[in-house]
């Protein structure tokens, strides 16, 4: 039961910091009291929404992958953005190679030739042709496959930098919060755990 208790309290406060971020600037003046600082808002500037940003975004991350996350200032992110396409570039490239390598001992041994990479010192090759036919027919669909993986991963990119966009502008602020609640109850020795939700109009 008290490690239900503790999965919950860390549920609660990852809940509450994804949903306490904001974009509200605050004019704020701190007053020291008893050695503490209280912070005193005298007003509350409201961040502008540009609509425009979320279209940009995804225009800087079509044009270069990882430009639309430095532009949303998702610096972290841009190592992985070109990681994973990068990645799909190699893994098509060896795809690519390895049909190359099928198909022209496959031409040499249509042709005639014995001396293709595949057929070995022997009389007999240690590949055979409907081994060269099978092995070719992988090689594309590897080749197929990476080529889409690495379309998608371009495309989440783009998604990514949209999404992220429209995500920064959000508003929150003290008229809506969702914050974690503890308290303990002394009546019946246990902890209690919930959130509260603030909406005021």
């Amino acid at each position: 039961m008290r490690t239900n208790k503790h999965f919950l309290a860390i549920l609660l406060c990852f809940v509450s910091v994804l949903f306490s971020y904001s974009q509200i600037e605050t004019d704020s003046t701190s007053i020291a009291v008893n050695d503490k600082v209280v912070i005193a808002t005298d007003t509350l500037v409201k961040t502008p929404i540009d609509p425009l940003r979320p279209a940009k975004a995804a225009f800087l991350s079509a044009v270069l992958p990882g430009l639309g996350q430095a532009y949303n200032k998702r610096y972290w992110k841009i190592p992985i953005v070109w990681g994973a396409i990068a990645g799909g570039v190699l893994v098509y490239d060896f795809n690519t190679k390895q049909l190359d390598r099928y198909r022209d001992a496959y031409k040499r041994r249509l042709a005639g030739f014995k001396d293709d990479e595949f057929y070995g010192d022997g009389d007999s090759p240690n590949i055979s042709t409907d081994a060269l036919v099978r092995a070719q027919t992988q090689a594309r669909r590897n080749k197929d496959l990476s080529l889409l993986v690495t379309l998608g991963f371009y495309a989440l990119n783009i998604l990514d930098a949209n999404i992220d966009a429209h995500l920064l502008q959000f508003n929150v602020d003290d008229n809506l919060s969702l914050s974690p609640h503890f308290q303990y109850n002394k009546m019946e020795n246990a902890s209690d755990l919930g959130l509260t939700l603030n909406f005021n109009f």
